[in-house]
């Protein structure tokens, strides 16, 4: 009985390691993306529904692919939004007990038994997190990346939430009691911006894309690199331009 236990455990190392290399090798060559949260309720007579479509058409129009869960409501909104110009619209599916159905705007479609598998493959590719209202899911995420920012565990990155009506009462929550009873730093704050303009979402993202590049610059040694703004928005509109060169139509 326990070498049939151990047997089992066994073969389960080899399936989470073949999600991470298939998310890997699929993942490598996206360039620069924007994995976006939210939840799989919201129809396309939400408001946050359109809104999510707009700002990932408009993240597609210059050049980052975008990341969502592969479901319906704001995971569908964000890849067809992507998919309206045949950008790069990355799907990571996640096997439930309730199956969930792909949505059909997924240039890249990934499908994930084990959720830090499929957890990573969102940190890992993104330039920043866009969460539009959801549930438990898209706090989860929300959190696990300023958590992992917090410990220096990955590069600080963008988190954004979408929908001041719908996040305000969570940042109160933060800045009144969490900042107050000292369990979080007021530096922490600064990772999160709340807004309701997509052209702001946009804006960010360059503002950080830009900021990256002229750090990897920076930390090169070579003295020829020139790190003048007009070379670091040269340099983002070669990532972009990579990106767009990767895309896959669907």
């Amino acid at each position: 009985m326990v070498e049939d236990l151990k047997g089992k455990e066994t073969w389960r190392l080899f399936r989470i390691m073949s999600e991470f290399i298939e998310g890997f090798d699929e993942l490598a060559d996206i360039g620069p993306a924007v994995s976006i949260f939210g939840s799989a309720r919201l129809n396309q007579n939400n408001k946050y529904y359109k809104k999510c479509v707009e700002v990932a058409d408009l993240l597609s129009k210059n050049g980052y692919a975008v990341i969502t869960g592969g479901g319906g409501g704001i995971m569908e909104a964000a890849n067809k939004g992507a998919a309206q110009n045949k950008g790069v619209s990355v799907g990571l599916n996640i096997t439930l007990p309730k199956e969930q159905k792909p949505n059909k705007y997924q240039s890249k479609s990934l499908h994930f038994k084990y959720f830090f598998a499929r957890k990573v493959m969102f940190v890992k590719y993104a330039i920043g997190y866009v969460c539009m209202p959801g549930g438990f899911g898209t706090l989860d995420e929300f959190f696990e990346a300023l958590t992992l920012i917090q410990t220096h565990k990955i590069y600080p990155f963008p988190l954004i939430l979408f929908g001041t009506e719908y996040w305000s009462p969570l940042v109160d929550f933060m800045k009144n009691s969490m900042l107050r009873y000292k369990t979080i730093s007021p530096d922490d704050m600064n990772f999160i911006v709340m807004t309701d303009s997509a052209k702001e979402v946009l804006e960010i993202i360059n503002r950080h894309m830009d900021s990256k590049i002229k750090y990897i610059k920076k930390a090169k040694t070579l003295p020829e690199k020139d790190t003048s703004d007009k070379a670091i928005l040269n340099e983002r509109k070669k990532a972009v331009l990579k990106g767009r060169n990767n895309k896959s139509v669907i």
